[in-house]
């Protein structure tokens, strides 16, 4: 499930053995049926990929400070969503739910959500759930897997006070773009021509907030920031970085375009590692074949990062030398279940990923 499967069941099945047979030398080993296959599948559960996954982010962020990027002590994150289609099937239609495309025919669609450390491209947590199941939704679930010293960018589909309440509780720091009628400190912040305005947030009048752990006359404190982005109108931020010296206003537009990387994630999501191609038609396939393509995805990262450090430690040309992702990405097939065939002797597939897949960077 983790070797990309991309074509026929059958014939992922017929090479896959072909080459566990010649890498591990067990000459005994034969094939199965796709039914057999499918049979075995749904004795796993979905969430094993997570458990490996937190494993390899765990051991990641411990004990490994001269390899983790950060940003003025943060460690960088950001939220965003996308949807995924899936097969047309029955199950999947009542689970997940409809959208109509185009042409008025109805897709059956999830809404995914991923918080992502655009620096270090690693994701934290996925979430792979209903249309009915909303954004900043989502987002408060992310909030279980940050700590204090984390800050998480959104774009403006996130602003309320539930979040940013949410935020507050955990001392987790924010920026959150707004919409220019977001409330009406943000009208009067925007019309006012401020830099930076530091306000006291509080619930919508209209807000129901009967089944929430605050109450109307609740506030949280705030700071608003205007920057120009590149279509020249003024966008407002709503962020919790309240000192003005330590963070000045200027820092915020190329701030927030570091979520750029969790955009490029979903573009390599979607083209590189054929998320919406799935290898079953179950709840349980869905979800194994999504957590199985974030855990590829970052072993990928982690990979890639390593490598390019000592490119770039060894690089005597004037170019630095990088590691192209596309071809990274093509490279792990099969080579994956290697690495995990392989015990602690990965240096060799290492070398060969970088002998295959290198290529100079002139933008350096």
């Amino acid at each position: 499930m983790m070797n990309f499967l991309r074509k026929s069941l059958s014939l992922e099945i017929e090479n896959f053995v072909k080459h566990v047979r010649n890498f591990t030398g067990k000459l005994t080993l034969t094939s199965y049926t796709k039914s057999a296959f499918i049979q075995s599948r749904n004795k796993i559960k979905p969430e094993v990929f997570i458990h490996l996954n937190k494993t390899l982010i765990n051991e990641f962020y411990t004990d490994n400070d001269l390899s983790i990027k950060i940003w003025k002590g943060f460690r960088l994150l950001a939220v965003d969503g996308s949807r995924l289609t899936l097969p047309n099937t029955n199950e999947l239609l009542n689970e997940f739910g409809q959208t109509k495309n185009q042409s008025n025919t109805g897709v059956v669609q999830a809404r995914v959500s991923v918080l992502y450390d655009v620096l270090n491209k690693f994701v934290l947590e996925g979430i792979l759930s209903p249309l009915s199941i909303g954004e900043v939704v989502s987002a408060i679930q992310h909030l279980e897997h940050t700590k204090e010293k984390d800050l998480v960018i959104y774009d403006r589909g996130y602003p309320s006070f539930r979040l940013i309440y949410e935020h507050c509780q955990r001392n987790v720091d924010f920026v959150i773009r707004a919409k220019k009628d977001f409330n009406n400190e943000v009208i009067a912040f925007y019309k006012s021509g401020e830099q930076s305005r530091i306000i006291q947030i509080k619930p919508g009048k209209n807000t129901k907030v009967s089944d929430k752990p605050y109450s109307q006359s609740s506030f949280e404190t705030v700071r608003l920031v205007r920057v120009k982005l590149p279509n020249s109108e003024d966008e407002i931020l709503i962020t919790s970085l309240l000192d003005l010296k330590k963070y000045s206003s200027d820092i915020f537009k190329k701030l927030y375009f570091q979520r750029w990387g969790v955009e490029l994630f979903y573009d390599e999501l979607k083209t590189k590692l054929k998320a919406e191609h799935f290898s079953g038609y179950s709840k349980s396939s869905i979800l194994q074949d999504f957590y199985a393509a974030l855990f590829v995805s970052n072993i990928q990262s982690l990979i890639v990062g390593e490598i390019n450090d000592e490119l770039k430690k060894k690089s005597i040309t004037k170019y630095e030398y990088k590691v192209n992702n596309n071809l990274s990405y093509g490279f792990l097939k099969d080579r994956i279940v290697n690495l995990f065939f392989s015990g602690t002797d990965t240096q060799n597939y290492l070398k060969r990923i970088v002998q295959k897949t290198s290529h100079p960077d002139k933008n350096k």
